[in-house]
């Protein structure tokens, strides 16, 4: 009898340290990068003490839906999809900081909390192979813009969605002083275009400039020297009064933008794009190897 009272006891005490627990649901939307960095927000929380639930997989505008409506807490979101896509701004702030700064002050009106942002831009840019480059002593879009001129064959292939867009293919063509036909211009599924760049099918492929493609395909991202493309870097958003029942959170995920780096984060993706492992065991390794979970 006594030793089923200690087992009860136990069990009621487990059971009321859990009910204790404050639950945390996490969001993440449908794409490699945002499985790894949402397993690493889960990690970090249950590591200090929460109970979290995993809402994964979502569209862009299903996540932030969710978060305004309260069925996610937080999840991990880009200043260049929140500037034009949320907030309705048909202008971009071209400086990285700045976006930040006006995303995340205008963002606080709608009860949502933008944490530290992180070091790494995942945005549109332009790639070309390593051989390719130190062949032709390109760097940069400037670079690539010269080569046009002497090179009037070079083969570009680019996602039709860039290729139509307003701040797409051909305005950075015009803003670099691209000497670019439409003949030399193959539209294809972004997957094919690191393919294709491979296998000398084309010579210049955009792409995403965290991609994990482009390390295992071991492809150069040429420097956007006028910022043309928009900024793209993430941060850990927050519902305003999750944060405020719960201030702790914010120190809890400050390695989300401490840590995360563009090489980094490229290899991060290509782990699990290339490497056969699964995003919340890369993001267990990670966090593991600088100490910051058990």
């Amino acid at each position: 009898m006594k030793r089923l009272f200690l087992i009860a006891l136990v069990v009621l005490m487990a059971t009321a340290m859990s009910f204790g627990q404050t639950r945390l649901n996490v969001g993440a939307k449908n794409f490699t990068e945002q499985y790894i960095v949402s397993s690493m927000i889960s990690q970090l929380l249950e590591d200090a003490g929460f109970r979290v639930t995993e809402n994964f997989g979502m569209s862009s505008f299903v996540a932030r839906s969710a978060l305004e409506t309260g069925q996610i807490d937080l999840y991990a979101d880009y200043t260049g999809t929140a500037w034009p896509t949320y907030l309705g701004h048909e202008k971009m702030i071209r400086d990285p900081l700045a976006l930040y700064d006006a995303v995340k002050a205008e963002d606080l009106e709608n009860g949502i909390v933008w944490l530290d942002m992180a070091n790494f831009n995942n945005t549109y840019a332009l790639a070309v192979r390593r051989d390719f480059a130190a062949e032709h002593g390109l760097q940069t879009l400037e670079d690539l813009a010269e080569l046009t001129h002497e090179n009037p064959d070079l083969l570009s292939g680019i996602v039709y969605e860039f290729l139509e867009r307003d701040d797409g293919f051909w305005p950075m063509s015009e803003t670099y002083g691209f000497a670019v036909e439409k003949r030399q211009v193959k539209t294809m599924e972004i997957g094919l275009t690191y393919e294709a760049l491979d296998k000398n099918q084309i010579d210049v492929a955009m792409v995403f400039s965290t991609d994990g493609k482009l390390e295992k395909y071991n492809l150069l991202v040429l420097e956007d020297t006028k910022n043309f493309f928009p900024s793209y870097n993430l941060a850990v958003t927050v519902r305003k009064e999750v944060l405020d029942n719960n201030p702790e959170i914010e120190e809890i995920l400050r390695p989300i933008s401490v840590y995360l780096t563009e090489p980094i984060m490229i290899r991060l993706n290509y782990l699990v794009d290339a490497g056969g492992y699964e995003p919340d065991e890369v993001a267990e390794g990670f966090l593991k190897g600088l100490g910051l979970i058990d």
